[in-house]
């Protein structure tokens, strides 16, 4: 047995890498987060809800769905929070600091668009220090969108259950499965602070491969939702 030799990494020969570091939230953080999906679940409220301005539609009518808030929160939940997490827990396993911070004109942009009908919502971003290096920026990146696409698939194969047992539930699966599939892609577009641009810069057959894989899953969420009705695809 060989005792005490150390290698560059840090580690020991005869001992376990050390524990990952804790995952830290700080009270700011959790309000602001927090703030964010309020806000965002009651973007979604409206545009699912048809209460917007272009609609004609009213807040009291928005509100009597416990099937839409219910969804729109959850798309909220699994679509912008699951995914702002994703990049804040690999950011600090990359042993940096993260978290998330609001844009108050973002959210009330959100608002805004969301009432004449249609959704642009820039509410916030996790902040990230320590970085040093494009891979690490590359990972922290991807963690977003790739939790996304996860969401999306299940809620499209769960439309698939509901659509063969003959349950309504599938629309509803497959607006989850929507919203998490296409902010996914537009996340990982190569442009300014969008995901895709710190992918790209990191590894190019990385990135190629995932927009193609989540793009493709978004095409086919939009196609089973706006076109066919169902989530095979058919008449």
């Amino acid at each position: 047995m060989i005792a005490g030799l150390t290698f560059p990494s840090g580690y020991s020969w005869t001992t376990a890498p050390p524990p990952r570091r804790p995952i830290t939230v700080s009270r700011t953080e959790l309000m602001q987060i927090g703030v964010a999906f309020a806000v965002l679940t009651f973007d979604f409220v409206l545009i699912l809800s048809g209460a917007g301005l272009l609609e004609g539609g009213g807040f009291t009518r928005a509100f009597s769905s416990l099937a839409i808030v219910g969804v729109s929160a959850l798309t909220a939940l699994t679509a912008f929070v699951a995914h702002e997490m994703a990049h804040k827990v690999t950011a600090q396993r990359e042993g940096c600091w993260a978290e998330f911070r609001w844009s108050v004109p973002g959210l009330a942009f959100s608002i805004l668009t969301a009432y004449l009908g249609f959704l642009f919502a820039a509410p916030g971003a996790t902040m990230v220090s320590g970085m040093s290096d494009v891979r690490q920026w590359g990972k922290t990146a991807l963690a977003g969108p790739a939790l996304n696409v996860s969401f999306g698939a299940a809620f499209y194969a769960g439309a698939l259950v509901s659509w063969y047992a003959g349950s309504s539930l599938f629309v509803w699966l497959l607006i989850l499965a929507f919203f998490n599939n296409w902010f996914g892609a537009f996340n990982l577009l190569p442009f300014g602070p969008l995901d895709g641009a710190k992918v790209l810069r990191w590894n190019t057959a990385v990135w190629v491969v995932s927009m193609l894989g989540i793009g493709a899953l978004a095409a086919v969420s939009y196609a089973a939702l706006f076109y066919y009705g169902n989530p095979v695809l058919q008449v």
